[in-house]
């Protein structure tokens, strides 16, 4: 038995993640030591513990509900994010964590399908949810924060805390507890409800934050991926709870010019990004000269792969490589990475110690080396299933093992490499074309700052790659000039057959709000053009 396996069950069976992520540090001296910077200013553990017992009792004394209830979050990253999510943690209370950036009809959906009995919402959501109120028929209370008036919704929540006492009693809650939900980025149709437990939080924290970020009490924090989604939540308050670090929060739109305005401002030791941004901090010329964070040590990058020459090119600027990584709705947070000491450009790296990795062919037998199989994980952090999705729920949890709908190949060094969604893969003469391959070829050209590639039939029905390419900033080119410009510098870089027979230039590509490129939009619009 492995020294994973054999801490996994040794973990005690009764356990609530608030005890661990935050009344640990009131006893271990960090009571003023600082957890949280958000635009209202500086939260020392104390004061958010004390908060945390207030929305407790917001949830169990005043609003009644009992342990199990299920409450919306939809809420900015600021100190009431986590005052409500750990609250409801403590006496049992089920968080469910939505995207800010969703659709009204997406909304309907999620809190229909989740039945929840509250909602919290920052005021300036209510204004997108209100139309679906009165179709949510197990929704009993609105909660807003913020300055805004409550629009007959009773108190604010800042006055209801306020009324609580500071201390509240903890449920005594199992590990195998369902803590909260999150949805994935229903990129493909709607979401998919995947609530975790509450040890879930502590393995993502010990395999991830400790082992590979070396996380400390003495770092801050920074990802400008936001709370409502897993790398964001474990960036904004699993790491830095876990370890009594600092978080810094933005509750902004997370932009070039905002992302270097928070690392100038608050130091951090730690910045999480996604490889867009990266890209764009990069490419941008107004932002040129920026310093950024003198203090920054670490770099990761998670929702879509990097490709190798924006991770060169961020080292050699703020000289903190880049720990590029592989995480999931499913897993909570990153499974697969580069590691300190251990960073291989263009690559995903090795699984995180504490899960397992392997890739299959369709019918689930192992592949070759250098062979291309769907990745699967294996770990104690996984979901054990989708809310009322009972037959995906059987296609994606299979035997201990998640899939992860990823295609990679492993190199003789063990190291995995990225292909592509098992979707977004197509073959091109009888050869698999990965289009992260292309994307990150077009990308180290000086003049593209994005790409994405996808499916395209030429006349006689065959597929060949087509790209998506959006030009860094002040890029002045006759159009067809760079396209053949572009077409010749993929060829010399990469297998004769995956070169883009087309190129359209664009504005912007379509994403989640997670970052990742929504390719099936580009397939649709192409087929849309063809008709």
């Amino acid at each position: 038995m492995s020294h994973e396996s054999t801490e996994v069950s040794r973990f005690p069976k009764k356990f609530n993640a608030v005890t661990y992520f935050i009344d640990r540090h009131l006893s271990e001296d960090r009571s003023d030591s600082i957890a949280v910077i958000d635009r209202n200013g500086e939260t020392s553990y104390q004061t958010l513990a004390n908060r945390i017992n207030q929305a407790a009792n917001v949830w169990s004394l005043e609003l009644g509900l009992r342990p199990e209830t299920r409450v919306a979050l939809l809420l900015h990253d600021t100190i009431d994010y986590p005052v409500a999510f750990w609250g409801a943690l403590r006496v049992g209370v089920v968080p469910i964590c939505l995207n800010t950036l969703l659709t009204l009809d997406h909304y309907r959906y999620i809190l229909n399908d989740c039945r929840a009995e509250v909602l919290v919402i920052q005021d300036a959501l209510y204004a997108t949810i209100k139309p679906a109120l009165d179709q949510l028929p197990n929704l009993k209370t609105v909660i807003l924060v913020g300055d805004a008036n409550t629009g007959g919704h009773g108190e604010a929540w800042s006055a209801r805390l306020d009324r609580q006492p500071s201390q509240a009693q903890t449920l005594n809650t199992s590990k195998d507890d369902i803590a909260f939900w999150l949805y994935s980025s229903g990129s493909t149709g709607n979401p998919k409800g995947v609530p975790h437990r509450h040890d879930s939080l502590y393995w993502t924290y010990e395999f991830y934050g400790k082992g590979v970020l070396g996380i400390t009490p003495e770092d801050r924090i920074f990802s400008i991926a936001k709370l409502f989604f897993a790398y964001g939540l474990g960036n904004g308050m699993t790491f830095p709870f876990g370890a009594g670090a600092t978080a810094v929060y933005f509750d902004g739109r997370p932009t070039p010019d905002a992302a270097i305005e928070v690392l100038e401002q608050h130091q951090p030791t730690i910045f999480c990004g996604v490889p867009t941004l990266y890209a764009a901090l990069l490419g941008s010329q107004s932002l040129a000269d920026r310093p950024g964070s003198k203090a920054l040590r670490r770099s990761i990058s998670a929702g879509e792969a990097l490709p190798a020459d924006v991770g060169e090119r961020w080292e050699d600027r703020f000289g903190s490589p880049i720990l590029d990584g592989v995480g999931s709705t499913e897993m909570l947070h990153i499974f697969l990475s580069n590691q300190p000491g251990d960073v291989h450009y263009g690559t995903s790296g090795r699984a995180v110690p504490g899960y397992e990795l392997k890739l299959v062919d369709p019918v689930g037998s192992p592949v070759a080396q250098g062979e291309i199989g769907e990745l699967l994980v294996n770990g104690p952090s996984t979901a054990d299933s989708y809310w009322n999705q009972r037959e995906k729920t059987l296609k994606t949890f299979v035997g201990g093992w998640t899939y992860t709908g990823d295609k990679y190949f492993q190199d003789e060094q063990g190291l995995f490499h990225y292909c592509g969604r098992s979707d977004d893969m197509f073959k091109s003469g009888g050869n698999w074309v990965s289009p992260f391959e292309v994307e990150s070829a077009l990308m180290g050209h000086q003049s593209v700052l994005e790409a994405a590639v996808i499916a395209h039939a030429d006349e006689a029905g065959n597929l060949k790659p087509m790209a998506f390419v959006v030009l860094r900033e002040g890029v002045v080119s006759p159009e067809d000039e760079l396209k053949t410009e572009l077409q010749t510098f993929v060829r010399a870089r990469i297998e004769q057959w995956k070169y883009p027979r087309w190129i359209e230039f664009v504005e912007e590509l379509p994403k989640t709000a997670t970052g990742k490129i929504q390719r099936f939009k580009l397939r649709e619009t192409t087929r849309a053009d063809a008709s």
